[in-house]
């Protein structure tokens, strides 16, 4: 039996011939993580909605005041108590923009007229006479700024201790994290009201209350992010580069982290929003001449039988931010993690 060794040609090495109009094309563009995690963003009807709407009470807060003819803290006690009106809309009945109010025998009359005001007050006024449009939109104004400044606070409190406290480990990080424990045990009303006894009423020890003991929970969470990025690759590299301690928790993992840290903060705004709302209704909060939401929420209050629309109207506000805030976090957090993902 004779046995043939097989035969070797040029030809057997040739490349195959492939035809480029019958080749398959990637047909999706190339994106980053942040343009993924947009489109994902714009898929949830609610968080786009919320976005938009935050944006416009945004922009309103800021010329809200400044549209109104009136200023949010001058006083015309002449004009106390007068209901929404409306140019244009006080023949629509329906509305309750017509300068109406119903009496305890249930005759509806206009205020306007009776007491022979020929002003418009969008939103009505006080038991001062101050304007409830423009006192809304500053305390609006007011509400978010302390919110804005308490997550920012939070989140770069939290940042670098949860960061510094997983990184370095072992007893620095047993001792940071029962320090952690016992700031999480002081309730946030008593820093309030110490807070209060210790400096004026105002913004700054409102702040300093909210964050004192906001930031524990993002520092939890940096913390164990940072527990699992440690001994990962990316990590082992940037040391065997020489990279020091500082420059790889925050140059090489707090990138890793900034999903995680952006869904937290947003979550913490509406919180803080409450809080301050909650400490300006039980009278810790701003005092007069200033306003908030809590502060409107507070003297609609006492009117509410009489006059319920100085109550309803920052309520409203503060609801609707509340909700449009937790929407949107909700809708980032889904867009942002890798296990929701198609």
């Amino acid at each position: 039996m004779i046995n043939k060794e097989p035969i070797i040609s040029k030809d057997m090495f040739a490349p195959a011939h492939i035809d480029p109009s019958k080749s398959e094309k990637i047909a999706k563009p190339s994106l980053n993580f942040w343009q993924d995690s947009w489109l994902r963003v714009r898929k949830n009807k609610g968080a786009v909605i919320s976005l938009v709407v935050i944006v416009i009470l945004l922009v309103l807060s800021l010329v809200g005041p400044m549209i109104s003819p009136y200023k949010f803290d001058t006083q015309n006690t002449d004009n106390h108590d007068l209901p929404p009106r409306i140019q244009g809309l006080e023949n629509i009945h329906w509305l309750p923009f017509d300068g109406t109010l119903t009496n305890k025998a249930g005759i509806t009359y206009n205020v306007y007229e009776v007491r022979h005001v020929k002003e418009y007050y969008w939103f009505g006024t006080d038991e001062l006479g101050r304007d409830v449009f423009a006192r809304t939109w500053k305390g609006t104004q007011v509400s978010l700024f302390i919110a804005f400044m308490a997550g920012l606070v939070d989140m770069v409190i939290g940042v670098a201790y949860g960061a510094i406290s997983g990184y370095l480990g072992g007893r620095v990080d047993s001792i940071m994290q029962r320090i952690l424990e016992v700031i999480v045990g002081i309730p946030n009303l008593v820093v309030a009201v110490l807070m209060i006894l210790v400096l004026k009423p105002g913004m700054i020890p409102i702040i300093i209350a909210i964050t004192f003991t906001s930031w524990t929970s993002m520092a939890r969470v940096v913390r164990a992010q940072v527990l699992k990025f440690k001994n990962q690759e990316f990590v082992l590299a940037a040391k065997t580069l020489g990279a020091s301690n500082g420059s790889i928790i925050f140059k090489h993992m707090i990138p890793n982290m900034f999903g995680v840290i952006i869904i937290n903060t947003m979550f913490s705004i509406p919180n803080a929003i409450f809080f301050e709302a909650f400490l300006s209704f039980i009278g810790l909060g701003l005092q007069e001449p200033f306003a908030s939401l809590g502060t409107l929420v507070n003297s609609g209050y006492k009117q509410m039988q009489a006059f319920p629309y100085q109550m309803i109207i920052p309520s409203i506000m503060i609801a609707l931010i509340m909700v449009c805030f937790n929407l949107v976090a909700d809708g980032v957090r889904d867009a942002l993690d890798p296990k929701m993902r198609d």
